[in-house]
C-alpha cells in the first residue's frame, strides 16, 4: 500500500470538474506530450500543467520540479493529481511534492496509457485513454 492515495482516471476527472482546487500535473516528458498525446481538460476550464518529473532523453530527475510547481501558481491549498504513462513516475513526483509542502497529492492509477495487455500494447487495459476520458494529440 502506498503512502500516497491512488485514484482512478475517472475519479480524477470528477475532481477536476467539481473541485476548484483540483489540478492535473502531467509529469511525463516532452516527447510523450508531443508524440503520445495529453489529457484534454478544455471541458473543465482548467489548464493541464505539463511539468516533467524526468528529463528526456537521459531520464534524470528534473532538479527544478518542485520549483516548477510553484512557478505554475500551485500552492499547498491545491489538490494535485499526478499523471504519467502508467503510474510509477507520478507516484515519485507526488512524494516529492508532498515532501515540499503540498499536502493534498494523488497518484492517478494506471496513468495515461495504462499497463501492457497480453499482446504488449498499452491503451487497451486501463488508464486515462482506456477509460474513455478526453485527450488529444498535438
Amino acid at each position: 500500500m502506498s503512502d500516497i492515495p491512488e485514484v482512478t482516471p475517472a475519479e480524477t476527472w470528477q475532481a477536476l470538474n467539481e473541485d476548484p482546487n483540483a489540478m492535473l500535473v502531467d509529469v511525463r516528458t516532452d516527447a510523450e506530450w508531443t508524440y503520445v498525446g495529453m489529457p484534454d481538460l478544455s471541458a473543465t476550464g482548467k489548464p493541464i500543467l505539463p511539468i516533467a518529473w524526468q528529463v528526456f532523453p537521459a531520464m534524470a530527475v528534473n532538479p527544478h520540479f518542485v520549483e516548477s510547481l510553484r512557478a505554475a501558481g500551485l500552492t499547498p491549498g491545491h489538490r494535485l493529481y499526478f499523471l504519467c504513462r502508467s503510474g510509477a513516475r507520478s507516484l515519485a513526483a507526488a512524494r516529492a511534492a508532498r515532501a515540499a509542502g503540498f499536502p493534498a497529492v494523488f497518484n492517478i492509477r494506471d496513468g495515461f496509457e495504462g499497463p501492457l495487455d497480453a499482446q504488449g500494447h498499452r491503451r487497451t487495459v486501463a488508464g486515462w485513454i482506456a477509460s474513455g476520458l478526453p485527450w488529444r494529440q498535438r
